[in-house]
């Protein structure tokens, strides 16, 4: 009887010996993949922007602080719009959330490689039916029973060929996608938010200057007409002075409704209804700061939408692992073990102890096709992620040659236009002189005069636009480094 024990010892532990071996086996090939080698796509090489002529060369990498780089404007009320803008804006809050979507879908995944373990318990009374196939020969009759049953449970995918480690490392890739999508959402709405505040300030200078001119207007208008009254001037003098004021409270009206719309778009930006937000005028001063393009290899690293277009390389480069796996047999391990009786009394014992364990595997062998369209969709994917990256890219470096070159000639517009200005508003004046001594006709003093205030506003006009190419500026490269900004 001892011997038989014996036997019956030495063969349970040869079973385990053989189980751990074809573990270790099949953990030593957990470590397949039929992913391609991943390797980052490559970018157009650009060594310098044709654009940036003497601007200072930076360095910045991608994990160096941005700051925030709207304080380098020195607007207080739009540092508090822009903070306004982080606290409530609702595209921000969906990108966030849309992170966090992310990050569960790559942590789901991520679970998949390891075994699940669960518990299980149950009591029922049960009545097997006496008609029932083959309860002849059972023996039971069709007297209620009951069965009690509880046990663990585990099972777990052998992921011999990496479609679990792929299907994670491609989720994990889309997840820092999306964290580079949240970073772009928020550059994107921080320079929109940004470019709104100081056309609206534009409009503010604009409102004043035409509500100068409308005065002005107004006092000649009056004059015109005192004029008229005493026979000295002719009646076309009259009307021509009376379209002047009135073409500028036209232009007035305009200017205040672009303001509003604008004050509008910025309530939305910083998550506020229109009517229950109010800006008060401000005026536009001073000149935009520099800021440092850098050098062209740092802007890949700068750039939310580069960062987003690569890690959708490495995804898609991982899907194609998980394709290749799918002409591969599934093997997985599973198994339980707990107590079960039809008596309560003897539930936990050891005669009503079971367990059982064992591999299972498939493989499916006639698809018509599926698994090769899976690959060659994979693959296209890929591809297409490839192209998506490359035009990113140019895309990119051709924003900020814009940006480079508005900045440029919008330096030579404006010091043209504050200089047809300067010159527009003398030739008003002598034209006002000239009618005054009566050689000159109101047809000329009104001419002057339009040309002197559009001369104004054209000036104004490309003072805002330089607020709004440094702004491009900065979104084109990714974002502003406080250390590559420096006030003019």
């Amino acid at each position: 009887m001892r011997s038989q024990r014996r036997r019956m010892k030495r063969s349970q532990a040869a079973r385990l010996v053989a189980a751990a071996g074809v573990l270790g086996v099949i953990a030593s090939l957990g470590g397949c993949s039929l992913a391609p080698r991943y390797t980052p796509p490559q970018a157009p090489k650009v060594e310098h922007f044709v654009e940036a002529g003497d601007w200072m060369r930076a360095h910045p990498a991608d994990a160096a602080p941005r700051g925030d780089w709207w304080q380098a404007f020195d607007e207080p009320t739009l540092d508090e719009l822009e903070q306004r803008l982080s606290r409530s804006n609702p595209d921000l809050e969906a990108a966030v959330a849309r992170l966090s979507e992310a990050r569960a879908v790559a942590l789901n995944a991520r679970s998949e490689e390891f075994p699940t373990v669960g518990a299980n318990a149950s009591a029922d009374r049960e009545r097997s039916s006496a008609n029932a196939p083959l309860s002849g020969l059972t023996g039971h009759q069709s007297s209620p029973y009951d069965d009690f049953a509880t046990d663990l449970s585990f099972a777990w995918e052998v992921d011999l060929f990496g479609r679990l480690r792929n299907a994670a490392t491609a989720a994990r890739a889309e997840a820092q996608a999306s964290a580079a999508d949240l970073a772009g959402v928020d550059l994107s709405l921080r320079a929109e938010l940004a470019t709104d505040y100081f056309e609206l300030r534009g409009a503010d200078a604009t409102t004043r200057l035409l509500e100068d001119a409308v005065r002005d207007y107004d006092r000649a208008y009056q004059v015109t007409h005192n004029r008229y009254g005493e026979g000295i001037a002719a009646a076309t003098d009259v009307e021509q002075a009376n379209t002047l004021r009135q073409s500028a409270r036209a232009q007035l009206a305009a200017v205040q409704l672009q303001r509003a719309q604008l004050a509008h778009a910025i309530a939305v930006l910083v998550g506020e209804p229109p009517s229950l937000f109010n800006i008060a005028a401000g005026p536009l001063a001073g000149s935009p700061p520099q800021f440092d393009p850098g050098v062209p290899s740092t802007l890949l690293e700068r750039r939310p939408d580069v960062a987003s277009a690569e890690r959708a390389v490495a995804a898609a480069n991982a899907q194609i692992g998980v394709a290749r796996a799918a002409w591969f047999p599934v093997f997985s391990l599973s198994g339980a073990a707990g107590y079960e009786s039809t008596v309560a009394s003897s539930w936990l014992r050891a005669p009503s102890r079971f367990w059982s364990v064992g591999p299972t595997g498939s493989l499916p062998l006639l698809d018509a096709g599926a698994r090769l369209a899976g690959t060659r969709q994979a693959w296209a994917e890929y591809d297409e992620a490839v192209a998506n990256y490359r035009k990113t890219t140019l895309v990119a470096y051709q924003e900020v040659e814009d940006s480079l070159v508005g900045l440029h000639r919008l330096a030579e517009e404006r010091a043209a236009d504050e200089a047809a200005a300067v010159s527009a508003k003398q030739s008003a004046y002598h034209a006002d002189q000239r009618y005054a001594a009566g050689v000159a006709d109101y047809l000329e003093v009104t001419t002057t005069h339009t040309a002197a205030l559009q001369a104004e506003r054209d000036a104004l006009s490309a003072r805002v636009a330089q607020f709004q190419a440094t702004i491009a500026l900065v979104r084109a490269t990714g974002g502003g480094w406080m250390d590559g900004a420096r006030s003019r």
